[in-house]
């Protein structure tokens, strides 16, 4: 869409408070791990609530696609972002009896925090006009290769331990995450090749 100054303020003001969000919650990972344990209760204590507040604000970004503030595809941005939702309200938040022990939520949150610190950086460097620094266009562009991986491995894990509980609730809900962890093998083929993609473009 056009460029306008209300539009480029809100965008810059947007993605900087969204990096700052995430960068918070890699914090209070960080904080807790060490001494706690990775997979220690206290880690999942002093971070699911902020870390499901911070997801909760990237809702936003189905709207900005769908008013055409950004020119990013509202499906995949739908998609994207519903995913992230089922695991910080669907799972997280219902079931803290399968997520507070593991390590995978930790991962999980180590994965999404880095990822979107860096994404969030980047678009704050184009909208501002400032330039990117090679650095972080170097990071956006490889940190995936880890990271992706690392997150879609944290994610199904969680899920797959909450089937159980979840079906003792409803047997319907053990099913639909049944489901959701069949779409996760095409998602993450659809997903990382269209990043490898990008990657090739942008670094060459």
């Amino acid at each position: 869409p056009p460029p306008s100054s209300l539009n480029t303020a809100y965008l810059l003001a947007y993605n900087f408070v969204s990096a700052a969000l995430w960068l918070t919650v890699l914090g209070k990972v960080a904080l807790n791990a060490p001494s706690n344990g990775a997979s220690s209760v206290k880690v999942y204590a002093e971070t699911e609530k902020f870390a499901r507040l911070t997801q909760s604000v990237a809702g936003l970004e189905v709207l900005h696609s769908l008013l055409g503030i950004v020119r990013a595809p509202m499906l995949t941005t739908l998609m994207q972002v519903a995913s992230r939702f089922l695991l910080v309200w669907g799972i997280a938040y219902n079931f803290p009896e399968t997520t507070q022990y593991t390590l995978a939520y930790s991962s999980m949150l180590v994965a999404w925090s880095v990822t979107e610190v860096v994404r969030y950086t980047y678009f704050v460097f184009v909208i501002g006009g400032f330039g990117v620094p090679s650095v972080i266009t170097w990071l956006r562009y490889n940190t995936f290769l880890v990271l992706y991986p690392i997150g879609v491995a944290s994610e199904t894990w969680l899920i797959y331990n909450a089937i159980g509980p979840a079906s003792t609730i409803d047997e319907n809900y053990g099913y639909v995450l049944y489901g959701v962890l069949a779409t996760y093998v095409p998602g993450f083929y659809v997903l990382f090749t269209h990043m490898l993609k990008q990657r090739k473009r942008i670094l060459r």
